[in-house]
């Protein structure tokens, strides 16, 4: 078929007129060409194909002719179609006569042109700026005859017209893609600036600036990117991320700015430059406001380092501090009996009891510049001051403890508060010493003291806690080891004057300190906890020595000291009871001992244990009686069978009426109460006389024999045996 130049144009205006091109609809633009070219030219196939960006891949975009029986391939790797493609680049076009013999299509021989029967073929390529971009191909399949040069000018042609509609289908994915980047960008949170290096100017800013700044882009389009916030509030560090910038580095950051209305808010930026291809340098800046997740951070820090109900810094942080200083002074505050307050008047109690505690701390750190407060503690706080002389810090410290020491006010109530306090000056700590624990040291001899409890740490201290270390560390190997030894102080009758029994007292026999007495270790051992495992050992080693003199006819009660620790751990009355099943002692002859201000630490609990102690036959006794704070109430609430009169009454009997009313008091109401008495420290035979004579029941001391070991309080008590038999 010969077409004229009418049709020629007629095929190309609807081609270049089509919906399809005009909208660079490249698949719908190769199916109507391949269409038209078949319906106008002597041909039996038409096709087009495409390639993929890096021309690795063809693949058919559209076909049209007569169909074939064969599936139509094409090579998939086309790095094997050098010689094809290089001859498309330097001719646009290949006219092949007779297909299967043309050297320029040998590549295809085998792939294509054998397969599909192709006799002639006209390769055009589909060309872009000089670069490939597709093939469209003509065939003949009857016979071969030549390609007219109108032929190969409309199928030239009407390639140009396929590369048209890829670069118009590109160009208008493109601006759909600019237009899709602007329109996220537009409704981002986050702020987008691009500011030209060379010019110094915005050149966009996109809609969140506004929403977060409040400074609209008509204001600063165009203008300098000094107008922008961070230039005018902080013209410095702006200065160095404009620095950055320019050297080709990436800038980031947080910076605090003020919005227009007066607030304060936190920006969060990333700045980068690129070059386009023109050559002209820009910086990328995205912002977001950060201030949400700023506050989050501050109020996570804050309860990082500070303690949730006073709002004093905590023990973490306060470490912190300690750790970056090297002199001032260093005080720590402890209420004493604050447990007991919180036991008994409730946790809420307790708490309002801590802040205003915490409150007086900080008004008056207030008045020494640099000062510091935290709450290291349930109730521990500490004082940090300055470097203050020897005049300025006693003057400090007692006018804090007298404010500490004032009565606090809950709703109706009206507290009286025992603060403990230790002071320790930094600069005379060794590093290898922690401060809090120097004042930890000075804490505990404060808390000893009569009146003011306030200690100074000193290395007397220091060198009397390692000693206790020592002697913490070598409890644990007389536990395991049995280096302890139960000695026993009798205890007369004063009308019958007779022995009637033994107090089990404990001695520590130390392989290098030889014999220890319980006042150089037992304070340590209820520190540190090992009272409850000494206290089994001496209890149970004081029931078996009980049993042992019960079945040998000698009558004796046996009183055995309990701890606090001991005696509220809740395993007392199971000891008690095995031991009583084991030994069967007999009733009333095992008496415990407890000092009455243990035993007020939880009176109903106290009481409860007490009366099932006393149902088991157990006795009980109150040690170190009239140095605490019991009362006639109390008394009568527990079953008590025995009072011990503090030896500090006793030993100035001879000298002091105050003692000798005192004792004449404790005899009276113990006597109304029907309750023995035993008084402890009897040294003289005055003390003996007075006390016999004001009908105290027993007394127990110097005067009769110091503590002894079995064998040797077996001897005594054998010894007294004529004066019993009388």
């Amino acid at each position: 078929m010969c077409v004229n130049r009418g049709q020629y144009w007629r095929l190309l205006e609807s081609l270049t007129n089509s919906t399809a091109k005009q909208q660079g609809d490249f698949a719908s633009t190769a199916d109507l060409a391949t269409k038209l070219l078949c319906d106008h030219l002597q041909i039996d196939h038409a096709s087009v194909w495409s390639w993929s960006k890096d021309q690795h891949i063809q693949f058919e975009a559209a076909s049209y002719g007569e169909a074939q029986s064969f599936k139509r391939v094409r090579p998939g790797n086309l790095l094997t179609l050098t010689h094809y493609i290089a001859e498309l680049h330097n001719h646009l076009h290949i006219a092949a006569v007779d297909a299967a013999k043309d050297p320029r299509l040998a590549e295809l021989h085998d792939v294509y042109i054998l397969p599909n029967q192709v006799k002639s073929a006209l390769e055009v390529a589909v060309r872009i700026n000089g670069h490939i971009e597709g093939v469209l191909s003509l065939e003949r399949h009857e016979k071969a005859l030549d390609w007219s040069d109108n032929e190969i000018h409309l199928a030239c042609q009407v390639a140009d017209q396929l590369a048209l509609t890829l670069a118009t289908g590109d160009a208008y994915h493109k601006d759909e893609m600019l237009t899709l980047f602007q329109s996220a960008l537009e409704k981002s949170a986050q702020i987008t600036l691009l500011v030209n290096l060379r010019e110094e100017t915005i050149e966009y800013v996109n809609h969140a600036h506004q929403a977060i700044t409040g400074i609209s882009r008509e204001k600063l389009l165009g203008r300098s990117f000094k107008d922008l916030l961070f230039f005018k509030q902080s013209p410095e560090k702006a200065t160095q991320v404009l620095e950055k910038l320019c050297q080709g580095q990436i800038a980031r950051g947080e910076i605090p700015l003020e919005h227009h209305n007066g607030t304060v808010f936190w920006l969060k930026f990333y700045a980068s430059q690129f070059e386009t291809r023109r050559g002209n340098h820009y910086v990328l800046v995205t912002a977001e406001d950060h201030t949400d997740a700023r506050n989050h951070q501050t109020e996570l820090e804050h309860y990082a380092w500070h303690c949730n109900l006073t709002g004093l810094y905590n023990r973490t942080y306060f470490n912190r501090i300690l750790d970056k200083i090297s002199k001032g002074y260093l005080l720590l505050v402890n209420l004493v009996g604050f447990k007991r307050y919180n036991d008994t008047y409730g946790h809420s109690k307790g708490d309002e009891l801590l802040i205003e505690i915490a409150r007086r701390l900080r008004h008056f750190s207030a008045l020494y510049q640099g000062a510091e407060t935290a709450r290291v503690g349930s109730d521990e706080f500490v004082l940090l001051l300055p470097e203050l002389s020897a005049e300025d810090l006693q003057y400090c410290y007692t006018r804090l403890y007298q404010q500490l020491s004032m009565p606090i006010s809950l709703g109706r109530e009206s507290v009286d508060v025992r603060p403990a306090m230790a002071i320790v000056a930094i600069d005379e700590i060794a590093e290898s010493v922690p401060l809090l624990t120097c004042a930890d040291i000075a804490l505990q001899y404060a808390k000893k003291k009569q009146g003011a409890a306030i200690q100074i740490f000193n290395s007397t201290l220091l060198e009397a806690f390692k000693d206790d270390a020592e002697i913490e560390r070598e409890l644990n190997l007389a536990i395991r080891g049995r280096q302890f030894e139960l000695y026993y102080q009798p205890l007369r009758d004063l009308q019958n004057q007779t022995y009637i029994g033994a107090e089990a007292l404990i001695r520590w026999h130390h392989p290098k300190r030889g014999i220890m007495y319980p006042g150089s270790f037992i304070d340590i051992a209820e520190q540190t906890g090992l009272i409850n495992s000494i206290g089994s050992w001496v209890l149970e080693a004081a029931c078996k020595q009980l049993y042992l003199w019960q079945h040998r006819n000698i009558d004796m009660s046996m009183h055995v000291n309990v701890s606090a620790r001991q005696f509220f751990g809740g395993n007392l009355y199971g000891q008690v009871w095995q031991l009583l099943t084991r030994y069967r002692l007999k009733p009333k002859t095992l008496i415990l001992e407890i000092t009455e201000t243990e035993l007020m630490e939880d009176i109903r609990y106290a009481t409860n244990l007490c009366q099932e102690l006393a149902d088991l036959g157990v006795g009980l006794a109150i040690d170190d009686f009239g140095t605490g704070y019991s009362s006639m109430r109390y008394l009568k609430q527990f079953p008590i069978s025995k009072l011990k009169i503090d030896r500090s009454f006793i030993s100035d009997l001879n000298v002091s009426r105050e003692s000798q009313e005192i004792v004449s008091a404790i005899i009276a109401m113990a006597k109304a109460l029907n309750i023995s008495l035993t008084a402890e420290g009897v040294e003289t035979h005055e003390q003996e006389r007075f006390l016999a004579e004001n009908l105290c029941h027993q007394a127990q001391g110097f005067l009769y024999s110091p503590a002894l070991r079995e064998a040797d309080f077996s001897t005594f008590i054998d010894a007294d045996k004529p004066p019993l038999s009388q």
